[in-house]
């Protein structure tokens, strides 16, 4: 199975800590190919930069460890940005509606662990 993992379980993963056991299975499973992708080190870099009190992420940390983790890179294309107009206003959030038309136009699923991401007919994996 291909996961596209959200920037919350991107983290936890690259950090060795956090994950649901459900998550760290299907991660550890060597059937699946594991993705990240460039809006989520955007989204850690934005807040990395903010300096926000509650985030610690170093994107470029994250996304060394990801690539040395053997993480497949997902760049945003121009169909994926497409593809988020179409999607209905459950959220509000840009990162996490471009994540989701993704996994929409690649197919992949998206592992998070957010029941409102879940609500989109999508292919969604909440754990």
């Amino acid at each position: 199975m291909n996961l596209l993992l959200d920037t919350h379980m991107l983290i936890w993963a690259a950090g060795g800590a956090g994950l649901p056991p459900e998550a760290t299975r299907l991660i550890e499973d060597p059937a699946n190919a594991l993705f990240f992708s460039v809006a989520s080190i955007g989204e850690t870099a934005i807040k990395h930069a903010l300096k926000r009190a509650d985030f610690a992420t170093n994107p470029v940390v994250l996304r060394r460890q990801l690539l040395d983790n053997d993480y497949a890179e997902l760049p945003i294309l121009g169909q994926h940005a497409l593809a988020v107009a179409a999607l209905p206003l459950i959220l509000r959030d840009p990162f996490d509606r471009l994540l989701i038309a993704q996994a929409m136009v690649e197919g992949i699923t998206l592992l998070t662990v957010d029941p409102v991401l879940a609500r989109y007919q999508a292919p969604v994996r909440l754990v």
